[in-house]
């Protein structure tokens, strides 16, 4: 007849100080873990976002041009096209500001600044983003070589500076009419992020009613010598 095995008193007692011992020790991690995490981290410092918003009015003087315009969204290095804000303490640094972002690139604050001050300009037939299916006698190239608050020259307070290589082509001869480099640098009111970021929605809505106006100065100047 087979038995069951049984443990006998001596192990049966080691067996309940084994296990004892290893709720306890558990029990001592889990509250020196919890103990830790209270004690000896401190929370992190929330991220603010930042959204400038430039509104730019149409300059009575830009021509009225009877062609369309497509708009590619600027080419940019990774470390200028970045949601961090980048600040340059002195030449050859660049840093970025803590616990600030952009809410979106600035590559698209760009591209959308630009296609909002033409389509409500009035001043031109269409103007559409590339790829948006709607076909364009020009297409505007953009290069965008700088963007971040810059202490030039060890200044107090710094620039919010946007350097911005445009380039006007003509589609049905891939043909460059027009190439300019713009560049603004509003400075700040003082070192504060939200007014380093006011300085570069003055600095955004210059430098975009600049390139708005010089596109439609340039695409129909080519269209009229064009079209004789």
């Amino acid at each position: 007849m087979t038995q069951t095995p049984r443990l006998n008193a001596s192990s049966n007692g080691r067996a309940y100080v084994h296990l004892f011992g290893w709720l306890f020790s558990g029990a001592t991690v889990l509250a020196l873990a919890g103990c830790s995490s209270i004690l000896g981290e401190k929370p992190k410092k929330p991220t603010t976002q930042y959204a400038p918003d430039p509104r730019v009015q149409a300059d009575p003087s830009w021509p009225n041009a009877n062609w369309q315009l497509s708009l590619s969204a600027p080419n940019a290095a990774r470390m200028i096209d970045s949601l961090r804000i980048a600040v340059r303490p002195t030449g050859n640094e660049i840093e970025v500001y803590k616990g600030a972002a952009w809410a979106k690139l600035p590559s698209s604050m760009i591209e959308d600044a630009l296609l909002r001050t033409l389509e409500d300009s009035g001043k031109i037939a269409a103007v559409a983003r590339q790829g948006s299916g709607i076909g364009g006698d020009y297409k505007l190239v953009l290069d965008m070589r700088r963007f971040e608050s810059d202490y030039g020259q060890g200044a107090a307070v710094p620039s919010a500076t946007i350097e911005i290589n445009a380039k006007l082509m003509h589609n049905s001869d891939q043909k460059v009419v027009a190439s300019h480099t713009f560049l603004q640098a509003q400075p700040a009111a003082t070192t504060a992020v939200p007014d380093v970021v006011e300085a570069f929605e003055r600095s955004l809505e210059t430098i975009t009613g600049e390139i708005a106006g010089w596109t439609l100065t340039s695409g129909d100047a080519h269209d009229k010598s064009h079209k004789r």
